[in-house]
């Protein structure tokens, strides 16, 4: 009996070609620039371009992780609230993780736009 082959759509999806330098800055930039509104978009960026560029692999990674450390600190202050902080303060520290990321994601993609890779002060490496 002869095998039919399997249908081109198939196999092992394709990741794509790599990217340029100009495509590289611009995704690993915005994924650090996507922490401003939470997790999601440098989360979205690195899994869809991790395998077309290394420095896009290596940049969402530090902003994924950082991201994940300032949700552990926002589940911290959110816990903290309903036990014993005050409304106010619990307000003004989550007010300011959001300051903290603000920051950081803005200085992190300014670094890769110049090509360079950006640490930031302070992250939990829980994506390796």
């Amino acid at each position: 009996m002869s095998q039919t082959p399997p249908p081109p759509w198939a196999g092992q999806p394709s990741a794509g070609a790599p990217l340029d330098d100009a495509q590289t800055r611009q995704w690993a930039g915005l994924a650090h620039l996507g922490g401003i509104l939470w997790i999601v978009p440098g989360l979205i960026i690195w899994l869809v371009f991790r395998q077309r560029s290394g420095f896009v692999d290596q940049e969402g990674k530090k902003a994924v992780n950082f991201q994940i450390t300032l949700l552990i600190g926002w589940v911290i202050v959110w816990i903290a609230d309903a036990i014993f902080l005050p409304w106010f303060l619990a307000n003004v520290l989550q007010l300011a993780l959001w300051i903290v990321s603000l920051i950081f994601s803005i200085q992190g993609y300014q670094a890769v736009q110049r090509g360079q890779a950006y640490r930031y002060p302070f992250s939990l490496e829980l994506i390796k």
